[in-house]
């Protein structure tokens, strides 16, 4: 890829340039050169440090400045003053832009490595100091997964609306999904991170009439923890389908009970489900009454206000609890039975979402 890079730069220099001019690898072969015919022709067995215009068979070489030594060399045709000038300026320009093709798209595929795991803890630290990687600041991670694309770059999009490539990072997991790793202040609070998250839904949503699922993780403050912030970021889209498919936008800390019961074993949910109502099937309870619970429980159990919000008389209300009660063997004013019956229906909602059996 950077072979690529030098030779579309020589293309656009060798107008102004009136001599030949290259690029060779450490081993002096030569990887890029205004006259094609040059390339892979090894051009001397002269081998100097970094910073060395030295001149040998007829031309003049610069070694590209490097945190690691010299990799690559710029050669000129001659050997005279005007040869060395040249192959001075050339050296600055290339080394210029290999620097921000390094930053740009080393960076982004050590975060991307970092996040699918193919990294060893011990190397991350060592990489980030050599790409002079910022480790212990605070960032959050965003899965956006767009299933409707339409052609339409989502990746492109990303890119415009966080432009500081030294901070925020806008990676390509696959034709669905893209992640931002985005730098956030220490201390920063859940809602500030969903108001972003917001943004970024209603961006893409408002302008091209797609209809992006936004999952967050939790905040972390290493780039080790990056893999775990990016499974997070996975599991709150996953949970978010099960247990409320209306919710577009997920945060993993705010999944509660419903994180746990994603990763319990199915035979387990099962056994669960059948000593709940051991009295009576969870079918035996119609819509209407599913609904009254819902609303029971958004009223924290409280039969007065619940009554009120349903638009009928407190008896009424009552009346479908003890109904409840003698299909179940649970009375939903009593605080642990009402626990364990939320969970039940959670479970329920689980099991019917088809997971994988183990």
């Amino acid at each position: 890829m950077t072979n690529r890079l030098f030779q579309g730069i020589i293309h656009q220099m060798k107008e102004s340039i009136d001599r030949v001019f290259g690029v060779a690898d450490e081993n002096f072969s030569v990887i890029a050169c205004s006259e094609l015919s040059k390339i892979g022709e090894t051009i001397t067995s002269m081998t100097l440090g970094a910073g060395d215009l030295f001149v040998n068979g007829g031309y003049t070489y610069k070694s590209l400045p490097s945190n690691q030594g010299a990799n690559y060399y710029v050669f000129v045709d001659g050997d005279d003053l005007i040869a060395s000038k040249y192959a001075s300026v050339i050296a600055v320009a290339f080394a210029n832009i290999k620097f921000y093709y390094d930053e740009k798209y080393d960076r982004s595929n050590f975060i991307k490595n970092i996040l699918l795991d193919n990294i060893l803890p011990g190397d991350i630290y060592l990489k980030a100091r050599e790409l002079y990687f910022n480790s212990d600041v605070s960032r959050t991670v965003f899965l956006i997964r767009v299933l409707d694309n339409r052609d339409v770059s989502v990746y492109d999009i990303m890119q415009n609306l966080f432009p500081d490539k030294m901070k925020d990072f806008i990676i390509n997991i696959n034709e669905t999904d893209i992640v931002l790793v985005k730098e956030t202040k220490s201390g920063i609070d859940s809602k500030t991170i969903e108001k972003l998250a917001t943004t970024i839904a209603d961006t893409i949503s408002g302008e091209f009439y797609l209809h992006p699922y936004i999952g967050i993780s939790t905040t972390v403050n290493n780039l080790k923890d990056l893999a775990r912030a990016f499974k997070e970021a996975q599991t709150a889209l996953e949970v978010g389908k099960v247990f409320d498919n209306e919710k577009t936008i997920v945060a993993y800390d705010a999944l509660g009970i419903a994180r746990l019961i994603y990763h319990l074993p199915t035979t387990l949910c099962e056994t669960f489900l059948k000593e709940v109502f051991k009295l009576g099937s969870i079918e035996s309870l119609d819509q209407e009454t599913l609904f009254t619970i819902q609303r029971f429980f958004e009223n924290n159990l409280n039969v007065s206000e619940t009554s009120r919000k349903l638009f009928v008389h407190r008896n009424t209300l009552v009346y479908r609890l003890e109904k409840i009660k003698k299909l179940t063997g649970l009375d939903l004013r009593e605080f642990d039975h009402a626990i364990v019956f939320k969970i039940a229906l959670m479970v329920n909602k689980y099991l019917k979402n088809n997971p994988i059996k183990y």
